[in-house]
């Protein structure tokens, strides 16, 4: 199998190794928006999935954060939930990078046809 069933087959990057910093807008005030409201049997659901998240590293938990963006939840066609994170109001006041890190598909469009493929590990050098 190529793919992982669940967060306990991921391999990810561990927090320890690195942080990650967004680069605001000068004068950028806070984004604070107030949760989407969900019915009580979606908050179980949530929960546990949050909860599952947190015991694989995916996220961690805080006390609180003067920074909040609500929640979306959809339902897959398995009947599972999806967790994901409303941003809009924040990327507005982000900095675009000047250098974005390109689409998989223009990568794999510009080295289409080529005999030879090399390969450099981040990691172990």
């Amino acid at each position: 199998d190529l793919f992982p069933c669940g967060y306990h087959e991921l391999k990810g990057i561990h927090h320890s190794l690195g942080e990650m910093r967004i680069k605001l807008k000068e004068g950028a005030c806070l984004i604070w928006k107030r949760p989407y409201q969900m019915n009580v049997n979606l908050r179980i659901r949530v929960k546990e999935e949050i909860d599952k998240m947190i015991i694989s590293s995916i996220i961690e938990a805080m006390e609180e954060s003067e920074w909040v963006s609500p929640m979306v939840i959809s339902i897959k066609k398995d009947g599972r939930i999806r967790i994901c994170v409303d941003y809009r109001d924040l990327n507005v006041v982000c900095v675009i990078d000047p250098f974005p890190t390109p689409f998989t598909e223009e990568i794999l469009e510009g080295v289409a046809g080529c005999e030879v493929y090399s390969f450099t590990d981040g990691f172990s050098g």
